[in-house]
């Protein structure tokens, strides 16, 4: 189907839908230089982004950015050292840091089974 008839079956404007689409909310053209016809999987699709936007209340271009950090590694590398930056995002503990309380915690435990404080 053409735009106008998918964006009157989804309760929104061509121009809203041509929107999402430049945002990259729509599954890709199939075909070279083909010219885009809403399917069913585009209108899923749509309807899809629409619930999310109203259930984490985002506007369509967070929502792309969302999907942009999934996709490219790049972005997702430099909001990850945003989020470390500001607190929201915790640094991952080293495996030398885990392997090292594990033994501390064993060596406290072995000490307590048998009585002995452990040595520092």
């Amino acid at each position: 189907m053409r735009i106008t008839e998918a964006a009157r079956r989804l309760g929104m404007s061509p121009r809203m839908l041509r929107y999402r689409e430049a945002l990259g909310l729509l599954p890709p053209v199939r075909g070279k230089g083909a010219h885009r016809r809403f399917g069913e999987e585009e209108l899923a699709a749509v309807a899809q982004a629409v619930e999310l936007e109203k259930r984490f209340n985002v506007s369509p271009a967070e929502l792309a950015f969302g999907l942009r950090v999934l996709t490219d590694p790049a972005v997702a590398q430099a909001v990850r050292e945003l989020g470390l930056r500001i607190g929201r995002v915790q640094a991952p503990r080293r495996v030398l840091d885990f392997e090292k309380e594990k033994a501390l915690r064993l060596l406290r435990e072995r000490a307590t089974a048998s009585g002995k404080a452990p040595h520092r």
